[in-house]
């Protein structure tokens, strides 16, 4: 049995898995907030829990937004700011008294989509998380990517690529740099895009049902996200040349995408025809939690 957790800002959730990927049990209790030793007991009960339930115990793996450090062992980069820091792993560990596995969220995205979602059996997959934020992970021949310094797939904070006059030097991003990837193609960065083009304040939802209405300056930023966004995949085609992408997250429910971008990406590709392919995920939400099952497999 295979046990994954997802650990989000405001819930904790956790998968049980059998060998073939079917469901066994889910549950979720809501995060304890600001509290790293409250998290860490709920994740242990949580573990304990199921394993009760179901009379057998599992592997656990955990997905969590930020990386644990390759120079401290510490957990970096959590939006979750309580957790930076701490010794996750080691505390994990003593507290269940077994060896865990953790990777960060988009990583569990792209395990889950490239094991037995919409991009089952590729060899090379990106997935690509785009909703408040903009995330990815990498999978070759079924196994996480971490990298060196353990950012491989840190796409949203590269500039965008190919930039037009307008679109220099860039929206300020967190990371206190300009121009990056996020800030134009998370959805508070297209609604932010709305605004200073039209002056209308709305959020990306609305921007899509109205340029589905007939709303021309909502087509018209539409139509810019789709090109940013084509120039920032084909960017990743170049260097990583992945036999599927898979978008994830609140703004890979804009149906148009997958018609529209593999349309505009061939410009700036460096081939003469492009074979990958722009899906859409199998397992929504889920695919975070069933990714961290998976980081056993």
């Amino acid at each position: 049995m295979k046990l994954g957790i997802d650990l989000g800002g405001s819930k904790i959730e956790i998968i049980a898995l059998d060998d073939e990927g079917s469901e066994l049990l889910r549950r979720r209790v809501p995060t304890p907030q600001g509290d790293y030793s409250g998290t860490l007991r709920a994740i242990a009960d949580l573990v304990h829990q199921v394993e009760a339930a179901l009379g057998q115990a599992g592997t656990v793996g955990i997905g969590t937004p930020g990386a644990i450090s390759r120079a401290t062992g510490l957990l970096k980069n959590s939006n979750s700011v309580h957790l930076n820091g701490q010794p996750i792993v080691q505390d994990l560990e003593s507290l269940l008294q077994r060896k865990l596995r953790i990777s960060n969220d988009a990583n569990c995205f792209a395990l889950s989509e490239a094991t037995d979602g919409a991009a089952a059996g590729a060899a090379v997959v990106f997935g690509v998380i785009i909703g408040t934020g903009t995330g990815a992970g990498i999978v070759v021949n079924g196994h996480v990517l971490t990298g060196a310094n353990g950012i491989a797939g840190e796409w949203g904070h590269n500039p965008l690529p190919w930039p037009e006059g307008a679109e220099l030097p860039g929206p300020p991003c967190y990371c206190g740099r300009h121009g990056c990837i996020e800030t134009f193609l998370s959805g508070p960065g297209m609604s932010a895009d709305h605004q200073r083009v039209s002056g209308q304040k709305l959020d990306a939802a609305t921007i899509v049902a109205r340029a589905a209405d007939g709303d021309a300056e909502c087509e018209l930023t539409l139509q810019r996200y789709e090109n940013r966004l084509a120039r920032s995949l084909a960017h990743v085609i170049n260097i990583l040349d992945p036999d599927v992408i898979v978008l994830g997250g609140g703004m890979s429910n804009i149906q148009r995408l997958y018609e529209n971008v593999p349309g505009i990406w061939g410009r700036y590709v460096f081939s003469d025809r492009v074979d990958t392919r722009l899906v859409r995920n199998r397992f929504g939400d889920s695919s975070g939690v069933r990714g961290a099952a998976w980081l056993w497999e």
